[in-house]
């Protein structure tokens, strides 16, 4: 679905520019105090970080990060005896 263009004005904010975002795309996209941004080959892109799911990919750097991938459940399931059923 392709959303109509909205042009916004940069303003001054301290030592800073930035942009006002109307409340109608705040709400919709569940943007609160922080929003994270990521820069891309087709421009900025602002999503909200409540919302955030992590990729698989993000998923397992994460778990990397803090040694939680070891999967030591795994062999508590492997005898569950579900392999019987």
């Amino acid at each position: 679905m392709v959303k109509p263009i909205q042009t916004l004005k940069v303003v001054s904010l301290g030592n800073s520019k930035g942009i006002r975002l109307p409340r109608t795309l705040l709400t919709r996209y569940h943007i609160g105090a922080n929003v994270r941004v990521e820069t891309t080959d087709k421009g900025i892109l602002l999503s909200s970080i409540a919302d955030r799911k992590k990729s698989w990919e993000d998923t397992f750097k994460a778990m990397a990060a803090a040694n939680d991938d070891q999967f030591k459940d795994l062999a508590t399931t492997i005898h569950d005896g579900l392999e019987n059923l």
